[in-house]
């Protein structure tokens, strides 16, 4: 080998380099683990709202130290930014792809015109996205063509108004309005983009990970180590629309004489039962009222009276006009809206805005709020005023927000507090729809344009308003359409699980390889372990994400790496058969294994390419770490194993065998005729694949939450749970198609619903929740409460450890990727081994040995996918596994190939004899490779964690099939076409 200097000199530095990467990553771990500690034994968990204390006693004791030089060489701050980062399985934390409205940026743009054609344009736009691939911004604009008529996009009251002269004038045809308007939702989208980053930044979570997805509008948001979710969603999710509102009063009569009316109006359209006694009319102060209904003078129950049965006085002084139990909130708001009841209006309060307070930690009862509104709902301020915002603390030292306007807002400041001194009312606060607080002024006009929110906050609640204010609000609605919630007890059993698979793995393939190559199975361990160094060190180099997919991967290339090993060894060892010297043979099997190696390993990675361009999140982690595992592989097995080879055998008296006792004589003279048994194999592959087609047709395949959209919830408790029975309760209070399955261990089960799946918000998923653990209350310990039961509520063993939330076109779209996926890779593979080979013969044998593996697999799990102990749901990983199959079926073929492409261009194909002969010789390699491979796979099974045991199952039945087919099906079809192909050439 040439330049041996070099190459040992490069394999030094680049162990140094990864070894150095990996420190930051223990120096950082370090520092952490000692944080936690300290947390934990200052802030007891019997104190109240113990995680948020504990998380925030860490941040303040890292804080302190972070400058701090560490082995003179870094600093906590330096050793965080470099060391590997862990995805959000393995750290805990939540993932999330937001979905800008494209929709309210236009109706934004067009200045929320009343014009029908555009509104219907819009209606037809939101229909047509369900079922679409195209970006809701040309589905607007064909729907606008469609029926524009005479309208034009540069209409006044469309896109030709007073906030768009500056770009559209009334002249403009539509084909020079639209590049202007895709610009302009490209910008607003953009600008979406910087104010989540700025939130995010303010959030406090270490390494977050904030990404636009093309032009679709999405955004991906990875908050790895975020532990209070319902914060981070709301943070996410909240438009920060802050506007400022003069309040009614609650003595005032027209709103009496309304609330009245209403009540009345909706005994009729939700025909109760005739009261018994008739109600005499009340006095027009809603406070008398309300107080008469309270003290049941009216003998009014909620039954006879939906609006005021469930009205309760307001508290003396305040500016809300009643209050309501929370659960009923939502019912009242229902009738408030309602087009009938909103007609009842008197003239002088027709515009009234009805807005609920925001509803604190544990509080039962909130207030409602009547706000002076007008004809287009406009606030008398809006947010954009708000030139700066503090988190602080008020007269009272508890949390609030303080804020300072600019001048034009500090102008309409001192107008609305005067308003307000005069007409004695108070000034509501309000934050996307949630009244904050509602101040009255004692002292009239303030001026100066500052102003406090104060209220029952929390520090973070506080931080984060200023945050949301400071950062601006986001140009459009932004609904969470996918998401993942990981707590952090499952994590680091995640963590635990991966890495107890990755050690048991590595034992057995170090054992094997000196069992089976004797000493030189000591020099290819060495190279392992130095790969698995690198594989690590170029990770952190990057900056890639660790998943625990990605340690599968890992893993994996453990199994795979040796292959490259394999056929070095079995190469010199054919070699030293033919009688060539020691050096010679070890010159020629590695230059004679090359070509196997390197087109194996090629069909993998081209497989694994398209596995990252296609996938997302962990599945993106595990193609990252295939690839790199695949390149260090190569490196290793090529360089370094050959550095260590010829430095041994390069001194005198040396003795380096490639066998062991045992293995000396194994595979030695075989000489099995397999094509002669290729008919046997058509009919038992043909059955096969017959039987897998048919049960994709009747029993079909379990779809997962990726596929079909949903909710799922992985839930653990402390004794064994029956999941038919749990899942019949829960059927009662979801409504049909919410599974229950067991999820590894007895105690452990997966909840998937479709329930309130296209509808969005921290709202609703508090609902899923809350319903979750009214029903499941008797499953659990005595006194878990709400809290404990939720995921991220602490480092728990018990409750939702995990959620997963899917909507129903992002479930189109992982759907259309994985399709495109597998049809991608067979393609790419195709054309690679029709220039590789020359010959379109091994393209088909490939390719169709490719599809009856996958067949199979997909065969398998339809068939034993409801009677398996684990999940066999379809779905990312899934897909990662189907291409990791085929992968590995091609690596396998085209080693086999690669030997008969090199013993019939000497020899000729001879009836066949040579590719047995071709097929024999590689059998050592084969089943040596299978082996490793399958006991690999089988580790992490085992001890890989419930989450990848469907996972694995489909490796392991597609490196069985894989092998089996690789000799009997595509070495065959290839024989049989190209024997008719000579056939016909000769004229035979």
């Amino acid at each position: 080998m040439q330049n041996k200097g070099l190459i040992r000199l490069f394999a030094i530095l680049f162990g140094l380099v990864s070894i150095y990467q990996l420190s930051y990553t223990f120096i950082a771990s370090k520092l952490e683990k000692d944080a936690e500690a300290y947390a934990v034994s200052r802030i007891s968990e019997a104190e109240d709202d113990y995680v948020a204390k504990r998380e925030a006693l860490e941040a303040s004791y890292l804080d302190s130290i972070g400058d701090n030089t560490v082995l003179g060489f870094t600093s906590y701050e330096d050793a965080k930014k470099k060391e590997l980062n862990k995805g959000l399985d393995l750290k805990g934390g939540i993932n999330v792809t937001l979905q800008i409205s494209v929709k309210d940026i236009l109706k934004g743009l067009a200045n929320n015109t009343k014009n029908p054609v555009f509104n219907k344009a819009l209606a037809d736009a939101d229909n047509a996205s369900k079922s679409s691939d195209q970006t809701y911004l040309e589905l607007f604009f064909e729907a606008f063509d469609n029926i524009k008529g005479d309208t034009k996009l540069a209409s006044p009251d469309i896109f030709a108004n007073k906030g768009l002269s500056d770009d559209i004038n009334f002249q403009m045809s539509d084909d020079e309005v639209k590049p202007i308007i895709r610009k302009k939702i490209d910008e607003s989208i953009v600008s979406a983009f910087e104010v989540l980053r700025e939130r995010i930044d303010g959030f406090g979570v270490t390494q977050p990970n904030i990404q636009r997805e093309g032009n679709s509008g999405r955004i991906l948001v990875e908050l790895p180590g975020a532990r209070d979710i319902a914060r981070a969603q709301e943070l996410l999710s909240s438009t920060a629309q802050l506007e400022f509102w003069e309040t009614y009063s609650q003595n005032n009569q027209s709103l009496g004489t309304f609330l009245v009316n209403a009540n009345e109006r909706l005994k009729e359209i939700l025909k109760p039962e005739q009261a018994k006694e008739e109600v005499s009319k009340p006095e027009s102060e809603i406070d008398s009222l309300l107080s008469d209904v309270a003290q049941d003078s009216l003998d009014m129950t909620q039954e006879a009276n939906p609006l005021l049965g469930k009205l309760i006085p307001a508290n003396p002084g305040s500016h809300a006009i009643a209050r309501a139990m929370v659960s009923d909130t939502a019912e009242i708001g229902g009738y408030l809206r309602m087009p009938e009841i909103k007609r009842l209006l008197p003239n002088d309060i027709q515009f009234t805005k009805f807005l609920w307070e925001r509803a604190a930690k544990d509080v039962e009862v909130v207030e409602l709020y009547a706000l002076k509104s007008n004809r287009d709902g406009v606030p008398r301020i809006s947010g954009d005023v708000v030139s700066d915002a503090q988190d602080t603390f008020d007269q009272f030292n508890k949390p609030a927000v303080s804020m300072t306007m600019n001048t034009r807002g500090a102008k309409e400041w001192e107008k609305l507090t005067g308003d307000a001194y005069n007409n004695q009312t108070g000034i509501a606060i309000v934050l996307d729809n949630k009244v904050y607080t509602a101040p009255g002024v004692s002292t009239g006009p303030i001026s100066g344009g500052r102003s406090e929110i104060t209220g029952t906050f929390t520090v973070n609640e506080t931080k984060d308003i200023a945050n949301v204010l400071r950062a601006g609000k986001l140009p459009a609605s932004a609904e969470i359409i996918q998401s993942e919630v990981v707590g952090p007890s499952l994590g680091q059993e995640a963590i635990d699980s991966g890495f107890m698979s990755f050690a048991i793995a590595m034992v057995f393939v170090l054992l094997w390889m000196i069992f089976y190559y004797g000493k030189a199975g000591v020099f290819a361990d060495i190279a392992l372990i130095f790969n698995i160094l690198l594989i690590f060190g170029v990770l952190t180099s990057l900056g890639a994400v660790l998943t625990l997919p990605g340690i599968a991967g890992i893993v994996l290339t453990i199994g795979m790496s040796v292959d490259a090993n394999v056929l070095i060894y079995e190469r010199i060892k054919e070699e030293l058969a033919k009688g060539k010297g020691k050096a010679q043979a070890i010159a020629d099997g590695f230059g004679n294994a090359l070509s196997s190696i390197l087109d194996a390993n090629i069909t993998t990675g081209l497989t694994a390419i398209i596995l990252f361009i296609f996938g997302s999140g962990p599945i993106k982690g595990f193609a990252t770490t295939l690839l790199i595992g695949i390149v260090t592989s190569l490196f290793t097995a090529i360089f370094v194993t050959r550095l260590m080879i010829d430095s041994y055998t390069a001194k005198k008296g040396r003795r380096l065998d490639f066998t062991t006792g045992i293995t000396k004589n194994l595979f030695k003279n075989v000489n099995i005729d397999f094509l002669a048994k290729r008919k046997i194999a058509y009919v038992l592959s043909g059955i096969l694949v017959a039987v897998s087609v048919f049960s994709l047709f009747t029993l079909k395949l379990q779809q997962g939450v990726d596929f079909i959209g949903g909710r799922s919830y992985q839930i653990r408790f402390e004794k064994v749970v029956n999941p038919s029975e749990i899942a019949s309760e829960l059927n009662d209070v979801f409504g049909s198609g919410t599974s229950v399955k067991t999820f590894g261990d007895a105690n452990q089960i997966k909840v998937t619903t479709p329930y309130k799946v296209d509808e969005e918000g921290v709202e609703v998923d508090n609902e899923i929740q809350t319903k979750l653990y009214t029903t499941l209350q008797k499953y659990l310990p005595d006194g878990t409460s709400f809290e404990d039961f939720t995921v991220g509520a602490s480092e728990k063993s018990i409750g939702i450890l995990q959620s997963v939330k899917v909507g129903p076109t992002i479930a189109d779209d992982i759907k259309k990727n994985a399709f495109l996926a597998i049809l991608g890779s067979l393609a790419v593979v195709f054309l690679y081994i029709l220039l590789r080979f020359r010959k379109w013969q091994f393209s088909l044998g490939a390719v169709v040995a490719v599809f009856h593996d996958v067949m199979i697999v997909l065969g398998i799990f339809s068939l034993t996918g409801k009677i398996m102990p684990f999940n066999m749901e379809i779905d990312q990983a899934f897909i990662a596994a189907i291409l990791t199959v085929i992968g590995y079926s091609l690596n396998d073929t085209v080693v086999v190939f690669d030997r008969i492409r090199e013993i019939t261009n000497i020899k000729g194909l001879k009836g066949g004899e040579n590719i047995n002969e071709a097929l024999n010789s590689t059998l050592s390699r084969t089943l040596n490779t299978s082996l490793t491979t399958l006991i690999v796979l089988l580790a992490i099974f085992v001890f890989g964690g419930e989450s990848l045991r469907g996972f694995m199952f489909a490796m392991i039945i597609g490196v069985v099939v894989g092998t089996y087919s690789s000799i009997f099906v595509a070495t065959p079809l290839m024989f049989d076409a190209l024997k008719k192909k000579i056939a016909a050439a000769t004229g035979a």
